[in-house]
């Protein structure tokens, strides 16, 4: 490809990085008319990872945006094949379970599988043998097949789509060094180069393994970890011009296989991982001219992943290898990809593609082109977004922990609730230690310690069965029943706190929110933030402090994207406003239950009658010695209180609590007594219940909608004209008439012998005695009392749609009635 064009003074979108990534994203931008494009590569087409990427391409993904993103893909190498000769193989992909537990995986993922249209199906240990017969099957006790799989030479695939791209009107610049990136007040300004400088609006970000580097050129921070990843190519030693074998990954014995030419490409994820570049206390600073090289092999490492390669293909003991690849691959601390735009106006960002980029390197392009031109991205990808990230993030010991113990378990079964270890304890309640000497079981999110429940509270009720029994307590029916029956106390500071403020703070949360929020001082409003397709972008409630002082309480893990979000719609609207995270600067305990205003009032002298103290109102008030700002709020359908202090206060003003509510049976409780009672009575949550790609119609949410708000909203055109036809889907409770068979999120929901859905999320009542579950029905499907069945590791559940909420429909709990 040409080097030696002039390189242009100006340019509407500067994407830094040739590799698939770069490519793609490039492809993308002119197949949507974008022709004032550069791509800028410090050193050859593909000579960061892409070069030595192993190439597999596997479809399913636990989450539902990631599956779609990899089946585009999939169908883009196809295209390309056909039109642009791309070397793709349709060759079919195996994944062996050598336990019983990775077999109840499997039968998971072929569930999920359902909902996508995928052709996963489960085989037996000899038909997989069949298929791959260099296999031994001993301790196989299973496998899946899924016939679309394959694999490709990824530098072949990046310069097909990067001479379709340079066809479509992208410059392409190899041999290009970025310097520096000039972004004076918040936006991206111009790319400092060692053969010139560009002036542009856009700056994309696809450096792969170097994107930390480029964004600390912008002041940005970007949780990437290159890990040295290794890969042997064993010599020859198939019959040339026979049917490619299928890729086989075996995730018990941590290794995967697939073809190369006539031998096998073996690699793994061993359990004792090497960084390389970064430290604990200095980020990754990769040589200058790393370039088209690969770190020197290391066997010693390499020996776990060659035994178990021998266990399960034995021929590997007796051919030899050709080659040993060991190359630098960027990790994150999740690992997600690294996808949006930061907090820097116009610095977006596609990196850290975790070993599994080629698979998703179509969908990646094309979800960038449509963010980049539209200002969103058609999928719900908020678990990719690069704003997730909080700033402890910008710790590099921090990041690196976090990153090393998910290389190390990457091919571990990702049971629901597992936790990691890595960089705990970080972020604590001021009553941390009273909860470890209660017998906490803490839970981590956004660096958080959590309770999920005390073990001080077990009582005699039994473990469910299966997977729903793996991360349980009989603590759990005790904190939610005793919440119901007397009182719970919960510890909430984790949530996140942002707070508004401004000339412009109402108008600019009156466009952002769908409801109307900017109303009496006191006053606390349950909202959606939207986008411009109608889509729920951030749900949270907004209490105005002052006239020009709002604030904002969303979920723990929410925190850092709906500030981003936030801040991203001012700068479009131009808004005199501050958002800022106080977080930190208030612990937040939640008093729920029906003897909940009996304990309060032990402690204060507000009045906290329904006439003096409405629900969805705050007011500043002193329990005992501490100044409280005290919202009438629940997450649990129960009479009762969020109480709000300053940090300091916090340990004071959970003693004090606690003190009080002894004699009226107060009971401390944890998160997970918190979503079974949430889910009986139909509160929705952020990221699984409803999303950028579900709309508060959809959702049942339809009451915070005020189309007639003077000024309007973002997304009110969209609502409008669904509200005129009627939304195609609706959120529904399902009760499964097992109450034993309790979900886990993402099964597919039959009605006859049609897949019409897919759980959003569920768990066990322990009020109403039943197993839940929510899901998007379509509306034919939607109505009370319309049998469904709902597949369960592989079984198909019996139950039916039930009029919500389950618990309390008249309300009156919430209100002491």
């Amino acid at each position: 490809m040409a080097t030696n064009q002039a390189l242009p003074s100006s340019a509407r979108i500067v994407i830094v990085g040739g590799g698939v990534g770069g490519a793609s994203v490039a492809y993308h931008l002119s197949e949507l008319g974008e022709t004032d494009v550069v791509l800028l590569e410090r050193d050859e087409l593909t000579s960061g990872s892409t070069f030595h990427s192993a190439g597999l391409v596997g479809q399913l993904r636990a989450d539902p945006a990631l599956t779609r993103m990899n089946m585009y893909s999939v169908e883009l190498y196809r295209r390309l094949r056909r039109d642009d000769q791309l070397g793709w193989t349709d060759c079919g992909g195996i994944k062996l379970a050598s336990t019983p537990e990775r077999l109840e995986e499997i039968r998971r993922q072929i569930s999920w599988a359902r909902t996508y249209d995928l052709p996963l199906h489960e085989i037996t240990a000899a038909e997989a043998k069949d298929l791959f017969p260099l296999m031994d099957t001993d301790g196989v006790v299973g496998a899946a097949y899924l016939t679309s799989d394959g694999y490709l030479d990824p530098s072949q695939l990046c310069y097909v789509l990067a001479n379709k791209a340079r066809a479509g009107g992208v410059g392409i610049h190899e041999r290009t060094r970025v310097l520096g990136i000039e972004a004076p007040a918040g936006r991206v300004r111009s790319v400092r180069t060692d053969r010139g400088d560009i002036e542009c609006e856009i700056v994309v970000n696809c450096a792969g393994m170097f994107a930390a580097e480029i964004g600390r050129m912008a002041g940005v921070r970007i949780p990437i970890v290159p890990m040295s990843h290794q890969y042997l190519i064993t010599e020859g030693f198939l019959p040339r011009g026979s049917v490619p074998l299928p890729t086989l990954r075996d995730p018990d014995l941590l290794v995967y296989f697939r073809p190369e030419v006539d031998g096998l490409v073996m690699g793994g994820y061993e359990r004792q991982p090497e960084p390389w570049t970064a430290t604990e206390r200095e980020f990754d600073r990769i040589p200058a001219d790393f370039n088209g090289r690969l770190l020197p092999e290391n066997w010693s490492r390499m020996e776990e992943i060659a035994h178990n390669s021998e266990r399960r293909v034995p021929v590997m003991g007796s051919i030899g290898v050709r080659k040993m690849i060991n190359g630098p691959e960027a990790f994150t601390p999740d690992n997600e990809f690294c996808l949006g735009e930061t907090d820097v106006a116009g610095l977006f960002v596609a990196a850290g593609f975790c070993a599994h980029g080629i698979a998703g390197a179509g969908g990646i392009g094309r979800v960038m082109a449509e963010w980049i031109v539209e200002g969103e991205p058609s999928f719900d990808i908020w678990h990719m977004d690069i704003n997730r990230f909080g700033r402890q993030y910008r710790s590099p010991g921090y990041t690196l922990r976090r990153t090393v113990e998910n290389y190390q378990t990457y091919y571990d079964i990702p049971y629901p609730g597992i936790q990691r270890n890595a960089g705990r304890p970080l972020r604590v309640s001021p009553a941390y230690g009273w909860h470890a000497a209660h017998g906490a079981q803490f839970g981590e999110k956004a660096g958080w310690e959590r309770v999920d429940w005390y073990a001080n509270n077990a009582s005699e009720w039994s473990r469910p069965a299966g997977w729903a029994g793996r991360y349980w307590s009989s603590a759990i029916p005790a904190e939610h029943l005793g919440t119901r029956a007397a009182a719970g106390l919960f510890d909430e500071t984790s949530f996140a706190k942002l707070e508004v403020s401004g000339p412009d703070a109402a108008s600019f949360l009156e466009w952002v929110c769908d409801n109307t929020v900017a109303r009496d001082i006191g006053a606390v409003t349950y909202t959606q933030a939207l986008n411009s397709r109608g889509g729920i972008e951030a749900d949270f409630t907004v209490t105005r402090i002052e006239h020009d002082v709002f604030l904002i309480i969303t979920g723990t893990a929410f925190g850092s994207h709906d500030m981003a979000w936030l801040r991203k719609q001012a700068r479009r609207r131009g808004a005199q406003v501050r958002i800022a995270d106080i977080t930190g600067q208030l612990a937040c305990f939640a008093l729920w239950g029906p003897r909940s205003r009996d304990i309060l009032g032990r402690l204060t002298g507000a009045e906290l009658g329904n006439a003096a103290f409405p629900f969805m109102t705050a007011q500043d008030i002193s329990v005992d010695n501490v100044p409280v700002r005290a919202l009438r709020v629940t997450f649990v359908g129960e009479l009762g209180w969020e109480l709000y202090a300053s940090s300091e206060y916090g340990a004071a003003l959970w003693s004090a609590l606690w003190d009080a509510g002894q004699s009226a049976g107060l009971i401390a409780g944890g998160y997970r007594a918190i979503e079974s009672m949430r889910l009986e009575k139909g509160y929705r949550v952020w990221g699984s219940d409803i999303t950028g790609e579900t709309s508060p119609y959809e959702a049942g949410l339809g009451f915070c909608v005020k189309l007639d708000k003077p000024g309007g909203f973002e997304g009110a055109a969209a609502l409008r004209k669904e509200k005129e036809n009627g939304p195609s889907r609706r959120l529904r409770p399902l009760v499964l008439d097992d109450p034993g068979a309790i979900v886990l999120g993402s099964e597919p929901v039959r009605v006859g012998d049609r897949v019409v859905g897919r759980v959003t999320s569920g768990g066990f009542g322990y009020t109403v005695g039943a197993s839940i579950a929510y899901a998007y029905l379509p509306v034919e499907h939607a109505v009370p009392g319309t049998r469904v069945a709902v597949d369960l590791f592989g079984s198909w559940h019996d139950g039916v749609v039930a009029r919500e909420p389950l618990f309390d429909r008249a309300g009156d709990r919430i209100r002491g009635r």
